[in-house]
């Protein structure tokens, strides 16, 4: 089955989700997107975002280093609250890098074509595992960490131009995909 190509055509607002895990309990990216064309509902939340900054869920865009953004624009939004510089640093170095490789990696790979790179901005949440302070600064494999997240983007930004998964394959493996945590609540042990 050959695989799906993505369309040149609008691209008003795709949503995807993905998950890749490393080998290490903080090497996990949960990335949740909002892509679209600049001059819609896209373009209009992504202003809305960068102008209204919030302490602890500052807004920034994804860079291969300062002075350096990407393109698509992308504007980064953490799901955790940041109040330890630490944290800070890690979230706002290796995986702002990683996040803005692996953009760099949709366009070369034809996900999002590349005609279109000026016309799209990505609303990127992002997750950075909260315990990675619980690991000693020294032994924090930020190499892992950067290719757990430019995977992690490329996977996600791929699954949302692309509409997967599509309502054929929810609807017919619905009932065979369980949530991670559903059982735990099932179960009593929240």
């Amino acid at each position: 089955m050959a695989a799906k190509k993505p369309s040149s055509k609008r691209i008003v607002l795709r949503t995807g989700e993905a998950l890749v895990e490393g080998d290490l309990d903080y090497l996990c990216a949960e990335p949740e997107i909002v892509i679209g064309e600049m001059d819609g509902p896209v373009g209009i939340a992504f202003a809305n975002l960068l102008g209204n900054q919030i302490k602890g869920h500052t807004k920034v865009f994804a860079i291969l280093n300062s002075d350096v953004q990407v393109k698509p624009a992308t504007i980064m939004v953490s799901k955790v609250t940041v109040n330890d510089a630490r944290y800070t640093n890690i979230l706002m170095g290796t995986v702002q890098a990683a996040i803005a490789h692996g953009v760099l990696d949709a366009v070369r790979e034809g996900i999002i074509p590349k005609k279109k790179a000026e016309e799209l901005g990505i609303i990127y949440s992002v997750w950075l595992d909260p315990n990675i302070l619980k690991v000693p600064a020294n032994k924090i494999d930020h190499k892992a960490l950067f290719a757990v997240h430019r995977e992690a983007t490329t996977k996600v930004i791929r699954k949302a131009i692309l509409g997967e998964p599509s309502i054929d394959w929810l609807l017919k493996n619905q009932d065979k995909v369980e949530h991670y945590f559903h059982q735990l609540g099932v179960e009593g042990k929240l």
